[in-house]
């Protein structure tokens, strides 16, 4: 391709404002399916955990043609968990598709991920999306885009943004509310009149910058960049510039850009494509591809610090070994040092003990996507409860404070608030919507979120949502009690019983069913008081020649809580660890005394 008909862009957005349904929308308009193709929604997200969950995890490529014109498009994760995957790759593109929902507005992610397109320099383009929802308020959805900008300290090339409306799920886009369109034209023609070609000397010498890293069962190790300077050809030999200064010389077995879906086979290309090269052993994300005999590194994007970790341990409980296949500290430390290669907002420390490493992220969704993806690979092990990451600042002790959006109806404002005010909460703002709910605004402290989730949905009848992202460092705000009640702990090893099940229940709420292999030092639940409670699930009733008319009356059980990983986490207290298997989860004592 020619630089100037290329266009590299990224969509960006706030978690569930329809970036991957409108880039469904784009792949199908292209022509890149024929006419009586059956296509599945959110085509881009193939991962499994993505499919379950509904949400993007990991940044990815495509590309469609409309008019000449090839676009190279980014669909990047809405979650700030993930957002190391959005700060990287913004040395891949030129310019952004801002998404926001046209009744909530920008949310806190909209602010991370517009900050980023901005200090990066790049041409955003506001897309208002789902302007056919009833309660759809696009011109003052218009206005708070437009506050979010200047207060980012946006320029004034990049405060004169065009707006293009919306409605992803149909696929159409038009310039004016007022009047629906009827395909996504209006939306390709702004973005190929307002996102600028490439820059970059395609005579000059090779500069590839690596923003991600994938893997092919018979290409191997496949690293994803885009040519900032220079041409790159099938079989070349090139320099791979790592992180630390240290060169290696390479030789490029593959060659490949982006049609549609699929990955297709160049000999050669210039400066302004984004390609993929296979044969390049050695190569990790942040290093850069160039020139041997004229090896220049290119400036990599800084990657915020991480502001949770969790320690990952060797499984060492009663029944460690059963169901894993990957159960030793030399497997456990390979896994964890591959995943640093693609992760780039990952930390991993090692401690005193050969059977501990210290993980650090960006929120608890992103180590728990790292240990479900783990356990679904074979993997066994423990971790920790989570904790936050603290700075000293001006010689001030700091934790991370998060900003916390929860949007509610108008009878749960009270709960709410009362439920976040022991967790150090301080409530910046309220807005009443026409439909009744309440879209309130916090700063919580990143351990104050911890346990939150859960106690939310019960409190509002699963009628709320919230979402949050690292707004700020603050000076420590004291202790926090984020959880009143204590634990059910089993008194001994064995499988639990519908009568000693029945006594149970009538302490606590329950996480385990008839029949399931508990041991001594288990939670097997949570107590209705604080303080732990040792209680023994397995106890059987006593058999006797005496007979009783209310003998045969069965047993009559309450169905336990199932806690999914994220749950578990959350539910953990300090002396307490999960343990991480391919076919269950267990959180015990510490210490089993």
């Amino acid at each position: 391709m020619k630089q100037n008909l290329i266009r590299n862009l990224a969509i960006i957005a706030h978690v569930d404002h329809g970036k991957t349904t409108l880039v469904d929308g784009m792949l199908k308009q292209s022509g890149i399916f024929h006419e009586r193709q059956v296509v599945e929604e959110r085509i881009l997200d193939r991962n499994d955990l993505e499919r379950e969950r509904g949400i993007t995890i990991m940044a990815k490529n495509t590309a469609v043609f409309y008019r000449g014109y090839k676009l190279n498009i980014v669909d990047t994760p809405g979650h700030a968990d993930f957002g190391g995957e959005v700060e990287r790759i913004v040395q891949m593109v030129d310019g952004v598709l801002l998404l926001v929902d046209a009744f909530e507005g920008p949310m806190p992610q909209t602010r991370f991920v517009l900050r980023k397109a901005l200090e990066a320099g790049l041409m955003p383009i506001v897309v208002i999306n789902k302007i056919d929802r009833p309660s759809a308020r696009p011109a003052e959805v218009l206005d708070e885009v437009l506050d979010l900008f200047i207060e980012l300290g946006a320029s004034d090339e990049q405060l004169d943004f065009p707006v293009v409306y919306t409605v992803a799920s149909t696929g159409v886009a038009s310039l004016d509310p007022e009047k629906p369109g009827t395909d996504l034209a209006p939306l390709f023609d702004t973005v190929v009149e307002h996102i600028p070609a490439p820059g970059g000397d395609a005579l000059a010498p090779l500069q590839l910058g690596v923003t991600m890293i994938s893997y092919d069962p018979y290409l191997g190790r496949q690293a994803i960049g885009r040519l900032h300077n220079g041409t790159i050809r099938s079989k070349q030999e090139v320099a791979v510039i790592r992180a630390d200064g240290k060169l290696m010389r390479e030789r490029v077995a593959g060659l490949y850009v982006f049609d549609g879906l699929s990955k297709v086979a160049v000999e050669e290309a210039s400066a302004g494509e984004i390609v993929v090269v296979a044969g390049l052993g050695e190569v990790n994300v942040g290093n850069t591809v160039a020139d041997p005999e004229h090896p220049a590194a290119l400036d990599f994007v800084i990657i915020d610090e991480p502001t949770v970790s969790v320690t990952f341990l060797v499984n060492k409980s009663p029944f460690a070994g059963r169901e894993g296949e990957y159960v030793t500290s030399r497997k456990l430390a390979e896994r964890l040092r591959r995943e640093l290669e693609s992760d780039v907002s990952l930390r991993v420390e090692e401690t005193g003990s050969p059977d501990a490493f210290v993980v650090s992220g960006r929120g608890e969704l992103h180590l728990a996507i790292l240990m479900e993806t783990m356990r679904r690979e074979g993997y066994e092990f423990e971790v920790s409860r989570p904790q936050v990451i603290l700075k000293e600042i001006d010689g001030v002790n700091r934790e991370p404070v998060e900003e916390l959006a929860v949007d509610v109806p108008e009878e749960y404002v009270g709960m709410v608030i009362e439920r976040l005010g022991p967790r150090k909460s301080e409530l910046v703002n309220m807005e009443h919507q026409p439909d009744g709910r309440v879209l309130l605004t916090f700063h919580v402290p990143t351990r104050g979120l911890f346990g939150f989730r859960s106690e939310f949905l019960t409190g509002t009848k699963g009628m709320g949502t919230m979402s949050h992202s690292f707004h700020h460092y603050a000076p420590h705000r004291g202790d926090i009690e984020t959880r009143t009640r204590g634990s059910m702990v089993a008194f001994e090893t064995g499988e639990t019983t519908a009568y000693g099940l029945e006594n149970a229940q009538e302490r606590g709420e329950l996480f385990v069913g008839v029949g399931v292999p508990v041991y001594r030092g288990m939670v097997v639940g949570e107590n209705s008081r604080p303080g732990d409670l040792p209680i023994n699930v397995c106890k059987k009733k006593q058999l006797t020649n005496v007979r009783s008319s209310t003998a045969e009356v069965s047993t009559k059980l309450t169905p336990p809580r199932q806690m999914s990983l994220e749950q578990c986490l959350e539910f953990i207290s300090g002396d307490e660890l999960l343990e991480v298997t391919p076919r269950s989860l267990r959180m015990r004592k510490k210490t089993i005394v």
